[in-house]
């Protein structure tokens, strides 16, 4: 059975000194950050304050946030702004389409802040935009990382419809925390969005944030609970108290601990796992990009005349 390290709990003040990174910066960052501000484009690399923005973006790989940078919801751990709420930008497809091809991105995510405002959470804004990606970008490995749509499957439908390369959907912590991380939203409910992008034959990841108070046991059974609905990617990382005003760290999990979970991801049997401190949903990572154009040279569906 897997444990953590007696030291796993640090000083929750000081943070260690596997937390900390430098941001480094080539030609393709550069035109990155150009080229999505040009566009007026939101990622959530800046507005959650990503610690990987650097290597992600060298490495041809961007989180694009779509449907404005405020969110309807108010999560304790997300940094993300939960006042004003604009309408969608009808132009916002094309232009995230442009963007991605301008920059010369190999791998693009896009993700929205969550919209219970718009009768569908924003869910043909979705659509239009990963049909634009695509169409523009085709050799472009894309993800999505949805929110949970209010549990609607027939709005989450028209999402999954258009094929994206890899449907993300975050768990984020364990249950138990749910009331206190994230009110607006429901363990179960989310469960249910990624055993219903699974069953209809998509390739299904998660990620949980670790550090908020959670147990082991607590963190296996989540875990299982996610590979049971179908989820073959599963990613951990760090919670990082954006600021004061947001949940706090309870502790700081080592990076032998964060292996010892990675271990045991692939021992309930997710196909890949990247678990370490600096981990989030849309970190770049070799392996994953690997498996997911491998499994869609093994499915090869064609769906609308895009193939996957």
């Amino acid at each position: 059975m897997l444990w953590f390290n007696t030291h796993m709990s640090q000083s929750v003040k000081t943070k260690p000194p596997w937390i900390r990174v430098k941001i480094g910066h080539n030609d393709l960052f550069q035109a990155t950050r150009e080229r999505l501000r040009a566009k007026g484009l939101h990622t959530v690399c800046e507005e959650a304050f990503c610690p990987n923005q650097g290597h992600c973006w060298s490495k041809g790989r961007a989180t694009i946030m779509i449907l404005g940078d405020h969110c309807s919801r108010n999560c304790q751990f997300c940094n993300v702004d939960h006042r004003e709420l604009l309408p969608p930008d009808p132009n916002e497809p094309r232009l995230v389409a442009e963007a991605i091809a301008e920059a010369g991105l190999q791998e693009a995510v896009i993700t929205s802040v969550t919209r219970d405002d718009l009768p569908d959470g924003g869910a043909a804004h979705w659509a239009k935009t990963i049909h634009s990606v695509k169409a523009m970008n085709p050799d472009v490995l894309v993800e999505v990382l949805t929110p949970d749509f209010k549990g609607n499957l027939t709005h989450l439908d028209l999402v999954l419809n258009t094929w994206p390369d890899l449907f993300s959907h975050n768990l984020e912590t364990v249950p138990r925390l749910y009331p206190v991380a994230r009110p607006q939203a429901d363990y179960q409910q989310s469960l249910a969005v990624l055993k219903h992008a699974a069953a209809a034959g998509h390739i299904t990841k998660t990620s949980l944030m670790l550090g908020l108070g959670e147990t082991l046991a607590e963190i296996r059974q989540t875990m299982q609970a996610a590979f049971d609905a179908g989820c073959r990617i599963f990613y951990a990382g760090q919670y990082l108290q954006p600021s004061t005003a947001h949940l706090p760290v309870a502790a700081y999990v080592t990076p032998d601990d964060f292996a010892a979970i990675e271990r045991t991801a692939y021992e309930i049997g997710f196909a890949f796992a990247s678990c370490a401190p600096l981990v989030r949903s849309s970190y770049h990572e070799e392996g994953q990009a690997e498996f997911v154009r491998k499994q869609a040279l093994k499915q090869t569906h064609s769906h609308n005349g895009a193939i996957i």
